[in-house]
């Protein structure tokens, strides 16, 4: 059962240690040392400069699957990395190997059955770990390049959501195995289950972490993309205003009438029609448009409506 609580700045740290000691990991992985006394969460998250609103929208969706902020250009996306990068460290330096060890000790090293066991862990832990550093390799630095307003042409955060996804098929098949596989010796036996304890501990862990990519770094991220290709498009308005300050006085009166009229999205025969011309004269209009202005898209054409004031943008289907 979930705690139905929503954290919030002034509620003191050690409360949310109490009632969910799984926060000790998140708190691991922000970088926040314990020994915070009973400071609130603002004032321990100040004190360790962490952004406090980052904070919190981890530790209420990682609790309660709460996701809904009021403002996510407030999330520090520098801390949402910092927090993954930390717990890519935490899984591949520390509670992997923790993990491995454990089985190898627990299991007999001359049986059979306790060598593919070892084999398939390997398997699952290599799968996590090239998870992880495909992420290092190729998502974190998209994302430092895009905040730095660099937007890769090639690369997008729709493209890593894609392939993004828990590697839990063998993790399932290694649990099933070591169940049944329950040696005779107790103490064996012990160290079996505690291994198998760690192991649904890491597993659960691994799910929330790739839960808080899926529903608050990838989101937050497809934001800043879509404000990346917002800007640019207001580069390209602004740049065709540049190059073209006269543009509007080279065309003839009649070639704006056409301009507007597909603007408006008429065929050629509709702006025939309006216009009392025949068709073929609105082609040869329409071409000697593309010829002036270097633009052949209705799209570009409806750009320059709008900067040229032959259009007003409210009237403009978008």
């Amino acid at each position: 059962m979930k705690n139905q609580k929503m954290y919030e700045a002034d509620d003191k740290m050690i409360s949310l240690i109490r009632d969910n000691y799984d926060l000790l990991q998140i708190l691991g992985s922000f970088g926040i040392n314990l020994g915070f006394g009973d400071k609130t969460v603002c004032e321990v998250c100040d004190e360790q400069q962490v952004d406090v609103y980052t904070f919190l929208a981890v530790v209420n969706f990682s609790i309660n699957g709460y996701k809904e902020f009021d403002d996510a250009e407030r999330l520090s996306v520098p801390t949402l990395m910092q927090y993954l990068k930390a717990s890519h460290q935490y899984f591949l330096d520390f509670e992997l190997p923790f993990i491995r060890k454990e089985l190898v000790d627990a299991l007999n090293e001359n049986d059979n059955l306790a060598r593919l066991i070892i084999k398939l862990y390997d398997e699952y832990a290599r799968s996590i770990q090239n998870h992880m550093k495909y992420e290092e390799k190729t998502v974190f630095p998209y994302v430092e390049k895009l905040l730095e307003g660099v937007k890769s042409t090639e690369y997008d955060i729709d493209t890593y959501s894609h392939h993004h996804g828990q590697t839990d098929k063998k993790l399932g098949e290694l649990k099933s195995i070591i169940i049944k596989y329950l040696p005779s010796d107790v103490h064996r036996n012990n160290q079996l289950m505690a291994a198998l304890y760690d192991l649904y501990n890491c597993e659960s862990f691994l799910a929330q972490h790739a839960s808080v990519e899926d529903e608050i770094f990838i989101p937050v991220i497809r934001h800043y993309e879509m404000k990346s290709q917002q800007s640019d498009v207001s580069l390209k308005i602004s740049s065709m205003i540049n190059k073209n300050p006269d543009a509007g006085e080279a065309l003839s009166k009649r070639e704006k009438d056409v301009i507007v009229c597909v603007v408006q999205g008429m065929t050629n025969k509709e702006i025939a029609d309006s216009l009392y011309i025949s068709i073929n004269t609105v082609i040869t209009h329409r071409r000697n448009i593309a010829k002036k202005l270097q633009i052949h898209s209705p799209a570009g054409l409806t750009i320059y409506a709008i900067v040229n004031n032959l259009v007003d943008i409210s009237s403009v289907r978008l």
